[in-house]
C-alpha cells in the first residue's frame, strides 16, 4: 500500500491527525480528493485497525454524520434483516483477515463493520464498504437516504 507524500498529506489533513498505518485510496470525488480509504489491518505498531474501509471525504462525512445525528443508527439497524447484516460483517472480517499476513503473531482485529459482531455502530463505516463496492445492506441504505435527500434538496425524510 504505497500512497503519494501528496495524497498522504491530504488525508492527514482530512483526518486531522497523522494516518495510524498503511492505506489505499480507493474512491476519490470528481476533483479527485479521497473520500474512501481502505487501511491495512494492522497500524505501523503493530496494533489492530479494525476499521477496514474508513470515510474521509468532506461532504460524505458530514452528510452521514447529519444522519446520524437524526437516528440514522436506529432507522438503519431496523431497516436491515439482522441475518443480512450479520451475513455482512461476516464478509467484511473475512476480507481484512485474509490481508493479514500469514506469520502474523500478534493481536488481531475482530468482528465486522466498524469493529462491531452485532447491529450497526456507525453509518459512516457501513457506507465507506459500500461506496468501495462492498456488498453491505447498511451501506446500501445509506445511500438510499442521502439519494433522496439529494433529490428532496435537503430536506427531512
Amino acid at each position: 500500500m504505497s500512497v503519494s507524500d501528496s495524497d498522504r498529506a491530504r488525508v492527514e489533513e482530512l483526518l486531522g491527525r497523522p494516518a495510524g498505518g498503511a492505506f489505499e485510496i480507493i474512491v476519490r470525488d470528481d476533483a479527485g480528493d479521497p473520500v474512501v480509504l481502505r487501511n491495512a489491518p494492522l497500524l505501523a505498531d503493530g496494533r489492530p485497525m479494525p476499521t477496514r474501509y474508513w470515510l474521509v471525504g468532506e461532504t460524505a462525512r458530514r452528510d452521514v454524520g447529519r444522519l446520524e445525528s437524526e437516528g440514522g443508527v436506529r432507522r438503519a439497524e431496523a431497516a436491515v434483516a439482522p441475518e443480512e447484516l450479520a451475513a455482512a460483517h461476516a464478509r467484511y472480517a473475512a476480507e481484512r483477515d485474509a490481508a493479514i499476513p500469514a506469520d502474523h503473531e500478534g493481536p488481531r482485529p475482530s468482528a465486522g463493520v466498524g469493529g462491531t459482531r452485532r447491529g450497526v455502530k456507525c453509518l459512516h463505516a457501513h457506507y465507506a464498504w459500500h461506496l468501495a463496492g462492498g456488498d453491505d445492506p447498511v451501506g446500501r441504505w445509506v445511500a438510499e437516504q442521502l439519494d433522496v435527500r439529494a433529490i428532496r434538496g435537503g430536506e427531512e425524510d
